[in-house]
């Protein structure tokens, strides 16, 4: 399996799509000039724009590096050659799993630093109200990036199901769009204005609620931008959920790829 996540990881490094998302972090170093346009939170807007920007590039590289995992092995035919070495299939694919997480983490590690040095340029010339909690910032971007690599778990699973491009990436992006939504959906349904909902609706969505993603749980930028304290009894559960979700959808995906005829 370590085998397979090092040709993994190489094989990402000259992926077209990759070198392509690349090119938009060019716009980082240019944060401080578009921070100039807010009058009093210059160190504010820098931060929201650096960790949205970050956000956008690893959800465009879980989306469309998890959701083409399979599909471009396939075309191919490397998954075939592969899988007819001493591998199994579920070595083959935590392996692909594997490499892309390490990949996004290391992308969002490079973009962070960075980020860093953008917003320490800024604070410099443009002292904020409050102070930049710099620990705040590396926790924003770490539970970033463990967002994402949930997202390209459920890709991996998408990838399982169907070899055709259009799944995967499009099923990716909607559990993205829910599983940021689910959250606000669960807190109105249970809120005075919900009641006006029937019951049987609102037990439903609850069933819902804790079956999909909770992504917006990952989302620590309002922490970071405002210098807001951290709860650390919140992110140790964060984390307990995402090793669990991760495990249940990863093994779920192993289950679906080992039965599955490849043709």
């Amino acid at each position: 399996m370590f085998d397979m996540v090092s040709i993994t990881i190489k094989g990402l490094f000259r992926d077209r799509v990759f070198h392509g998302i690349l090119m938009v972090a060019i716009i980082l170093p240019f944060i401080p000039i578009l921070s100039t346009l807010s009058m009093r939170q210059v160190t504010e807007l820098s931060l929201t724009l650096t960790l949205s920007l970050i956000s956008f590039l690893l959800l465009l590289l879980a989306t469309f590096l998890g959701g083409t995992l399979l599909w471009k092995d396939m075309e191919r035919r490397y998954t075939y050659s592969v899988l007819s070495l001493p591998m199994t299939r579920a070595s083959y694919l935590l392996g692909k799993f594997f490499g892309i997480a390490l990949f996004l983490f290391f992308t969002a590690l490079l973009l962070g630093l960075i980020g860093c040095v953008v917003v320490w340029l800024v604070s410099g010339n443009y002292p904020p109200d409050r102070p930049v909690v710099w620990t705040n910032l590396f926790l924003a971007v770490v539970f970033d990036v463990l967002k994402y690599i949930l997202l390209v778990a459920f890709a991996v699973l998408f990838s399982t199901v169907s070899t055709s491009f259009f799944l995967p990436i499009f099923g990716t992006i909607s559990i993205f769009f829910v599983g940021n939504a689910s959250q606000q959906v669960y807190d109105y349904i249970h809120s005075q204005a919900g009641q006006i909902i029937p019951q049987i609706i609102r037990q439903c969505a609850t069933v819902i609620y804790y079956i999909l993603p909770n992504f917006s749980a990952f989302d620590l930028k309002i922490n970071a931008i405002y210098g807001l304290p951290i709860n650390l009894e919140g992110t140790i559960l964060t984390l307990c959920y995402f090793v669990v979700y991760v495990s249940v959808v990863l093994s779920a995906a192993t289950v679906i790829f080992e039965r599955r005829e490849l043709k």
